[in-house]
């Protein structure tokens, strides 16, 4: 029988203190929180630590396997005061058995653009589509960037807080022009309140 090795799963302190020592500067921040490690990276940097992350023998993330938009604008009920928009990036090495968490903010909340890391995972292609889509967080170097999840006559980006409920626009199927039809939403606000029962043998109580 011939063994395969195996890697034991590095403690997540481990994993902190030898990412701080191959990023050194480049990382505004590094945390273990919950059993996880999470770095944050400014979006200058966030390429070049990416690829570090990927190719450095103490790291060896081979896979990138989720990445998402966060939009932070109630974050802490209106206290936050940082940037509006990030994204957030889970790794993964198969090699050394560890995960990290990465998150990099947009440096600009009316036009927030990152880099994308396309070229690094070819998984994060749509990955950065969804964000891009629900939260308009632009990816600098993405080839094929444009909607993944809403139709191509949406307007906005409904992750985001202050998209509205009811949306923009509406869609419907239009009998005499047979085809669909974008309209403005005609949909009335109104403010659901919970039902009270007060009947005294309802449902068979007594």
């Amino acid at each position: 029988m011939i063994e395969t090795p195996t890697h034991h799963a590095t403690s997540p302190e481990t994993i902190r203190d030898a990412l701080s020592a191959l990023l050194g500067e480049r990382v505004q921040s590094i945390a273990v929180e919950r059993g996880e490690v999470t770095l944050v990276v400014a979006a200058t940097d966030y390429l070049v630590v990416m690829q570090s992350l990927r190719d450095a023998p103490q790291a060896r993330f081979e896979q990138l396997i989720d990445l998402c938009g966060m939009d932070y604008q109630t974050y802490g009920d209106g206290r936050w005061e940082g940037p509006r928009f990030a994204a957030v990036v889970h790794l993964l090495s198969v090699s050394l058995n560890q995960r990290v968490r990465v998150r990099v903010f947009c440096p600009e909340d009316d036009f927030p653009v990152i880099d994308s890391v396309t070229s690094l995972w070819a998984s994060a292609n749509w990955y950065e589509r969804e964000a891009f889509d629900l939260f308009g967080i632009v990816f600098e170097g993405h080839d094929d960037l444009r909607r993944i999840l809403t139709d191509y006559g949406f307007i906005g980006h409904p992750f985001r807080k202050d998209f509205p409920l009811s949306g923009h626009v509406e869609m419907r199927y239009d009998a005499e022009r047979q085809r669909v039809v974008y309209e403005p939403v005609t949909i009335e606000p109104r403010e659901i309140t919970p039902r009270v029962i007060r009947e005294d043998n309802y449902g068979g109580l007594h």
